[in-house]
């Protein structure tokens, strides 16, 4: 773990302090947090942000949905469950990037199928053309990818859900509405706690699908690919290692929050407190 995740964290804080360019390394100059000063104070990584919460808050709540919808079908099937749950989980076991080509295929309104799918979509409507019919692509490839990994979380919470609290109240005369958002969804509050976490984490460090898809244009780079373009592309490490640590410390923020929200104690949930 140490030389994994403990020693490259250290090192990008490390030259994050510094002026620091592979094009010139023996001019490199300490300048202590004015990286990070200029990140901060520029409109480029506030509109990344922006791009990334809310790339991150729509499809983790799509896929909450839907995943849980796809949970409930994996957890009643009777007949033919192992197929069902195999088609289900077969997207997240495709490589993002293989995804990512897929869906600008699908997109292009050259030879792509959407447009012809969608009555309301011209032909010839051009997806990649601008920020917000990019972002929904992004968006929907994401979505289509990830989605499997929630119910796979899910459908461990639901397991957890005691069948005789669920024939209680269906005895009490409880509708089905009632008995999901009254037996079902409680129960299953520390399962639904961890899917969120970990998919808003992954999410919130999107990279493939807008490099793949769009390479940022249209306005739609997410913080780490203005990371990468900093890096890889300018050479720049002292700001990318600045931007690679503002990253750090706001995925740290977005979990803190994620578990404030929920207030679950995982202690009581697993029975050991």
């Amino acid at each position: 773990m140490l030389l994994v995740t403990a020693f490259p964290m250290l090192r990008a804080l490390y030259l994050s302090l510094f002026d620091y360019s592979l094009t010139a390394p023996e001019d490199r100059e300490f300048v202590g947090l004015q990286n990070y000063l200029t990140a901060l104070s520029d409109g480029l990584f506030w509109r990344d942000t922006l791009n990334t919460v809310g790339i991150m808050v729509i499809t983790v709540a799509v896929e909450l949905v839907i995943g849980f919808a796809f949970a409930m079908v994996m957890h009643r099937v009777i007949f033919a469950r192992g197929v069902i749950r195999t088609s289900i989980l077969i997207p997240y076991g495709i490589i993002t990037v293989v995804s990512g080509f897929a869906w600008q295929f699908a997109f292009s309104n050259t030879n792509g199928f959407v447009n012809s799918w969608l009555p309301f979509i011209e032909d010839n409507f051009n997806w990649f053309g601008e920020y917000g019919s990019s972002m929904i692509a992004i968006m929907v490839s994401e979505i289509w990818k990830t989605t499997p990994f929630m119910s796979l979380l899910l459908l461990a919470g639901l397991a957890q859900v005691s069948e005789d609290m669920i024939e209680a109240a269906k005895v009490d005369g409880a509708t089905w509405f009632q008995r999901l958002f009254k037996v079902i969804l409680p129960n299953m509050r520390a399962a639904i706690m961890v899917a969120v976490l970990f998919r808003a984490l992954d999410a919130y460090r999107i990279f493939d699908n807008i490099f793949v898809m769009t390479a940022g244009a249209n306005g739609t780079e997410s913080i780490s690919f203005l990371t990468y373009r900093q890096v890889i592309e300018q050479f720049q490490l002292g700001i990318g290692s600045a931007l690679s640590v503002l990253l750090f410390l706001s995925v740290l923020v977005v979990a803190y929050l994620i578990v404030k929200i929920f207030r679950v104690d995982l202690a009581s949930a697993r029975q050991e407190g």
